[in-house]
C-alpha cells in the first residue's frame, strides 16, 4: 500500500482526496482517448510519408537522369548558364494546423512547375532535353515541400504520442492507484476511530448508569435508615 506522505487521516481529507480520485480518473480517460486518436492519425500521416518518400525518390531518380541527359546533349557549362538564369525562387508559407491538441506544420505553395517561357532562359537555342530536366527539378522541389511538411508533421505526432503515453501511465500506475490507497488507508483509519469513538461512549454511558444507580442505591439506603430512626422503639 502506497500512502501519499503527510497525509491526515480526517474527514476533510478523505473528501478532498475522492475529488482528487475523480479528476484523475477523468484526466486519464480523456489523455487515454488523446493516445488513441494520436495514434489512429500517427498510422494515417506514416503511410502518407511512406508514399510521399517513395514518389520523392522516384523524382530525384527521374530528375538526376534527365540532368546527365541534358549535361550529355548541351554540355555542362549551357547547363549551369540555365540554372543561373532561374528568375525567382519559389515562395513557401509555413502555417499549422492542430491534431488533437498537437501543433503540425502545414506548408503551402504556389506549384514550383512552370511553362518553358516563364522559366527565364531564352526557348531558341535550348534541347528538350533541357526543358525536360527543368521539369523533372521543378516536380522534385514540389515532392521536397510536400515531404518536409508530412515528415515534420510525422516527428511532431510521435514526440507527442510518447509524451501523452507517460502521462496516462503515470497516472494509470502511480497517481491512481496511491490515491486509492490512502483513501482505503484513511477509511479504515476513520471506522477504526468510529469504533473506538462507540467504545468510549458505551463505557461513558455505563459508568453513568452506575453512578445514577449507586446515587439511587444511597437515597433508598438513607430513606431507609431515616424510616428506621422514626419507628416507635
Amino acid at each position: 500500500m502506497a500512502v501519499l506522505p503527510g497525509t491526515k487521516p480526517t474527514r476533510a481529507t478523505l473528501i478532498a482526496l475522492k475529488r482528487r480520485m475523480k479528476t484523475a480518473q477523468t484526466g486519464h480517460s480523456l489523455l487515454k482517448m488523446k493516445r488513441d486518436g494520436l495514434m489512429i492519425e500517427f498510422f494515417e500521416v506514416l503511410n502518407k510519408a511512406k508514399t510521399v518518400r517513395k514518389e520523392l525518390v522516384d523524382a530525384l531518380i527521374e530528375a538526376e537522369q534527365r540532368l546527365n541527359m541534358a549535361k550529355a546533349t548541351e554540355g555542362t557549362v549551357t547547363i549551369n548558364s540555365v540554372a543561373y538564369s532561374l528568375q525567382k525562387e519559389p515562395a513557401i508559407q509555413l502555417e499549422s494546423r492542430n491534431i488533437m491538441g498537437v501543433v503540425v506544420p502545414k506548408i503551402s505553395s504556389e506549384s514550383v512547375q512552370k511553362k518553358m517561357y516563364e522559366r527565364g532562359y531564352g526557348i531558341i537555342g535550348t534541347s528538350a532535353a533541357i526543358d525536360e530536366a527543368a521539369d523533372s527539378y521543378e516536380k522534385l522541389v514540389d515532392k521536397i515541400i510536400l515531404a518536409a511538411e508530412v515528415e515534420t508533421g510525422l516527428i511532431r505526432l510521435v514526440k507527442d504520442i510518447d509524451s501523452t503515453k507517460r502521462r496516462v501511465n503515470g497516472l494509470e500506475f502511480k497517481v491512481i492507484p496511491d490515491l486509492k490507497d490512502t483513501i482505503k488507508f484513511i477509511s479504515m483509519a476513520l471506522e477504526e476511530m468510529e469504533r473506538d469513538n462507540v467504545v468510549k461512549l458505551k463505557m461513558l454511558k455505563g459508568k453513568s448508569q452506575r453512578r445514577v444507580a449507586e446515587e439511587e442505591a444511597k437515597k433508598e439506603a438513607l430513606k431507609a435508615a431515616m424510616a428506621a430512626g422514626k419507628a416507635p422503639a
